[in-house]
Formats: structure tokens, C-alpha cells, sequence
């Protein structure tokens, strides 16, 4: 197959799959549906925490953080999606990445809030990690699998949700640490 017909057929089939996901998302994911406002409430309540909860005299220190989680972690979720391997089945709309409510809000602020508190009263960042990671695989990602916002396939499980979660963290903690050590 020539160059040009590999992007007419791409372009063809990317059609064909956002219409699909639109059909859906029409069908099973709409404002009308519980499913839809879980993921709102899941994308705004901890929004909302943070503006309340953060501590503004680090703001750009902590946003930096959790601006890094949010990005590992779409990165992570759009190549897991992709491949089967972790799928959301519920979003807020299909022209996002559909974890976005996780990706954005949820995980970034749990870690954010943690690597505050940790950082505030001298706590152990790596173990705070390994608990709160536990929490999100273990508690969250089981319950969401359960009602059927999410599912594993392909092997999958939730022992790998949790390792990347605290992959993630412990980047995100790194690569703060650098920006911190840099700015001195």
C-alpha cells in the first residue's frame, strides 16, 4: 500500500471510529445517565478540594507536581486504551481522552494533596505513595470496575494500576525534585 493510501484508509477508519464512539456515547454515556454525572463529580469535586485545600505560598511547586501526574498518566491511559488493555467506558464527552476525569482530576489531586502533606510535615513521600496507590488500585479502580466505568482486559489487572500509579508518583516527585534543585 502506497503512503497515501495508508492516510486515506487511516483517515477513513478514524472516521468511522469517532462516529462510533459518538453513537455511543449518545446511547450509553450522556448527560442523562448516572454514569455521566459520577464522571463530572469525579472530575470537579477534586478540583474543587485542591482550590480549597492547597497550599497557595507553593502553589507552583505543588500545581507542578500534579501537573506532571495528569500528563504521565494521559499519556499512560490514551497508550492503554489503544491497546485494550484499560478501558473507560463511561466519559465525558468523546472528543477527550475519555479517562479525563481520572487523568486530570482525580489522581493528580490525591498525589498533589499527598506529596503536600508529606512534604509539610516531613512524612515519608515513597510509603504515603505506596498507600495512597493501593487506595487508588485496590479501592477506587475495584469499585469502578465493579459498577463498570472501567474495564481490564488482555491481563490487565489492578496490580499493574497500581504499579503505574506509583511509577508515576514517584516521576512526578523526581522530576519536582530536579525543577526545586535547578532553581537553587
Amino acid at each position: 500500500m502506497e503512503y497515501s493510501e495508508y492516510w486515506k484508509e487511516i483517515n477513513k477508519k478514524s472516521e468511522e471510529l469517532n462516529s462510533l464512539f459518538s453513537s455511543y456515547w449518545e446511547s450509553y454515556s450522556h448527560m442523562g445517565t448516572w454514569q455521566f454525572w459520577t464522571v463530572v463529580s469525579l472530575l470537579i469535586a477534586p478540583l474543587l478540594l485542591v482550590y480549597f485545600l492547597v497550599d497557595r505560598k507553593r502553589i507552583f511547586e505543588l500545581f507542578f507536581f500534579g501537573y506532571t501526574v495528569h500528563l504521565l498518566w494521559t499519556y499512560i491511559d490514551i497508550v492503554l486504551e489503544r491497546l485494550g488493555f484499560f478501558i473507560h467506558t463511561y466519559f465525558l464527552t468523546p472528543l477527550l481522552p475519555f479517562a479525563l476525569n481520572m487523568t486530570a482530576s482525580a489522581l493528580p489531586v490525591g498525589f498533589l494533596l499527598l506529596y503536600q502533606y508529606c512534604t509539610n510535615h516531613n512524612k515519608n513521600f515513597y510509603l504515603y505513595t505506596i498507600l495512597l496507590s493501593a487506595v487508588f488500585a485496590f479501592g477506587f479502580a475495584s469499585v469502578e470496575a465493579y459498577v463498570g466505568l472501567v474495564k481490564l482486559n488482555k491481563g490487565m489487572n489492578l496490580f499493574y494500576v497500581f504499579l503505574i500509579d506509583i511509577g508515576i508518583a514517584y516521576i512526578a516527585y523526581w522530576l519536582t525534585y530536579l525543577v526545586k534543585w535547578i532553581k537553587k
